[in-house]
């Protein structure tokens, strides 16, 4: 089945940037609508982004932008002008999808059935 792994995570200071990875196995991502959720310390999972197997994408945050490499089989969250608050754990996850024009998590993560490990995220100076 699809497997998932997160990358590129650390410890930046804030107003600076990052770019994490997310290695799909098993499948093609075209397959999938793939997300991005961080879990804040203390706060329930919260969904950042997404992109339809179809390519479209959706950004909740402004400050934050998805977008996917079909022939590595990768997708990408790239994070800008961070703060304090977006310390967490950063996990991908994917929803069996094919041929959708369009993502959403306005209905949250119970669509998502696979995920990866998570990696942490620290915004620190």
């Amino acid at each position: 089945q699809l497997q998932l792994m997160e990358s590129g995570g650390g410890l930046v200071q804030p107003g600076g940037s990052l770019r994490l990875s997310c290695a799909a196995s098993g499948s093609t991502l075209e397959h999938y609508n793939i997300a991005w959720f961080r879990q804040v310390p203390g706060k329930e999972r919260e969904g950042i982004s997404c992109i339809s197997s179809s390519g479209l994408n959706r950004n909740y945050d402004g400050r934050f932008t998805i977008s996917r490499d079909t022939a590595k089989k990768t997708v990408y969250l790239r994070m800008n002008s961070l703060n304090y608050e977006d310390t967490a754990v950063y996990y991908c996850a994917a929803d069996w999808s094919p041929l959708a024009t369009f993502c959403t998590l306005l209905s949250g993560h119970g669509r998502y059935k696979f995920w990866g490990q998570g990696i942490q995220v620290t915004v620190s100076s």
